[in-house]
């Protein structure tokens, strides 16, 4: 396998389907020492990686419910 000019590299189908790797699917790289591991995205999208980060850090004391009542009025 040789990696183009652009840095791609096409992942055999074989190991694409192994994964479930579809056009459009996410995927992480992990590197490990002189290895390059690649995972699927257990989360997909750029909308739910910043909600996912941000999970649990709320300082304000109040509940969901009070916060959309909040928005909604």
């Amino acid at each position: 396998m040789r990696v183009g000019e652009k840095g791609q590299v096409t992942i055999p189908v074989e190991h694409r389907e192994a994964l479930g790797l579809l056009p459009g699917s996410e995927v992480e790289f992990e590197r490990r020492g002189a290895e390059l591991v690649l995972h699927k995205s257990r989360v997909s999208g750029r909308g739910v990686r910043v909600v996912e980060r941000l999970r649990g850090r709320s300082r304000s004391g109040m509940s969901t419910d009070q916060l959309l009542a909040l928005t909604r009025s």
